[in-house]
């Protein structure tokens, strides 16, 4: 099978107005001070908007074969400057913030907390839409908050080296002990300073919602239709998660291409969510029906690693029980799980957390998969910065090995992060600023 490309965005332009309506119940914008949302209006893709989507590039490649299970990479890391899956949804946040702007002539400043992946997606973002002419830098804007376990993989761009810009799109970082918080805090300060922001003539649009994600991401599944269509072949989706997002979307397209006629149910593809021990949660909770870590197996020590056998879905060998493997994985508790859990239900599919001993003792074999691909690992594990791809082939290769991906005989890994520290520059010292609280966000965004 050749490998196949697309914009995920543009080439699925016309369809995107039926995947919103699955996935949202209004898409009128809200203008009050309850919370602000510009609505799901795009604007109409003329030159300058194109040039802003050129870069929602997508891949479709297969890379042979595994103890005969077929494998194909959907690679969503092509973005250079971002390598993540987050340029989709960050495109389609910022064109719908453009297209409200056109319509009422009033600014919009978009507020995200995040690990990094969003918040490098939604920058970029922003800085693409400058730069196309669709909105100046005084009308679009973005504030990021990010925890300072996440520093490495914030990235220089024009909003952080240009003075105006910087001071504009402000990239808040948290300096408390809970990397997960800057959630809690970027709610609480919408909640409570949104009303008055918005009365001195700023809209701020808290833009970490679920359905702000799904739309760009029911494109995965157009795509797939158009490449590799799922057959008669049990087909297997395979994706690093903290919350299940990109999956979500994918089968909220997927719902969209049944509704249509244009396949069948019986061909949904099944799920295989891949972890690490730092958030095992949506595993544990698919396999338990709860977040109780208790329910995670014992390792014992053995020679200066950590070992267990009792649970396949859990590694068998890892340096620390308590690792971070990535901290881009940070989310405990996801609400996503029950509707996760409910599709791995219906149209089958499993969990694995896989360890950084793991992915390490894998690495060789996934440089040797992935040669060639355009996704390629670089020769020192040590300078990944993103491991979302080699979580995920490491726990495919795992379930592969285990017994838990019988069924499928074919098996498609989203590719949905991956870039090393010679990708970037890191962000500068100088555009960053601590905050600790709410007040010490209200202090730079409220002025």
């Amino acid at each position: 099978m050749p490998n196949h490309a697309a914009n995920l965005l543009l080439d699925f332009y016309d369809r995107l107005p039926t995947s919103i309506a699955a996935c949202v119940d209004s898409t009128e914008p809200v203008r009050d001070d309850t919370g602000f949302s510009p609505g799901f209006l795009l604007p109409e893709p003329d030159a300058d908007v194109e040039r802003f989507f050129s870069v929602a590039t997508a891949r479709w490649q297969p890379l042979g074969s595994y103890s005969g299970h077929r494998l194909n990479l959907l690679d969503l890391t092509c973005n250079p400057a971002t390598g993540t899956t987050k340029t989709f949804p960050s495109l389609l946040i910022v064109a719908r913030a453009v297209e409200y702007i056109r319509r009422y002539g009033e600014a919009v400043t978009i507020f995200s907390p995040t690990s990094a992946n969003k918040g490098v997606a939604l920058r970029d973002a922003v800085l693409r839409a400058i730069d196309a002419g669709l909105a100046e830098p005084e009308q679009l804007r973005t504030v990021i908050l990010a925890p300072h376990s996440c520093l490495a993989k914030l990235r220089s761009s024009r909003l952080s080296t240009d003075p105006a810009l910087r001071a504009l799109n402000p990239m808040l970082v948290y300096s408390g002990p809970e990397p997960e918080r800057v959630k809690a805090i970027g709610r609480a300060f919408t909640d409570k300073y949104a009303g008055d922001l918005r009365a001195s003539g700023q809209n701020l649009w808290f833009s970490l919602e679920l359905g702000n994600y799904l739309v760009a991401d029911t494109a995965r599944a157009f795509f797939e239709q158009q490449a590799a269509p799922a057959g008669t072949t049990p087909r297997l989706h395979a994706h690093a998660v903290s919350s299940a997002f990109g999956l979500l979307g994918y089968h909220r397209g997927r719902a969209v291409l049944e509704g249509s006629g244009a396949v069948s149910q019986d061909s949904r593809p099944a799920s295989l969510l891949v972890q690490h021990l730092g958030t095992p949660d949506m595993v544990l909770n698919l396999r338990n029906g709860g977040f109780d870590r208790a329910n995670a197996p014992a390792y014992e020590r053995d020679g200066g690693l950590y070992r267990q056998s009792a649970d396949p879905r859990f590694p068998q060998v890892t340096y620390d029980p308590d690792e971070v493997l990535d901290p881009t994985f940070y989310t405990h508790r996801p609400a996503t799980s029950p509707e996760m859990n409910g599709l791995i239900e219906r149209f089958g599919g499993d969990g694995i957390v896989v360890s950084l001993a793991e992915c390490v003792a894998r690495y060789p074999e996934l440089r040797e998969l992935l040669a060639g691909s355009g996704c390629e690992l670089p020769a020192d594990f040590r300078q990944l910065r993103e491991w979302s791809l080699v979580m995920a082939m490491t726990g495919v290769l795992n379930a592969i090995d285990r017994g838990l991906a019988d069924p499928w005989d074919d098996v498609v890994v989203h590719g949905s992060g991956c870039y090393t520290a010679a990708d970037y520059l890191p962000l500068e010292p100088e555009a960053m600023i601590e905050v600790a609280d709410i007040e010490d966000v209200a202090a730079v965004v409220c002025g």
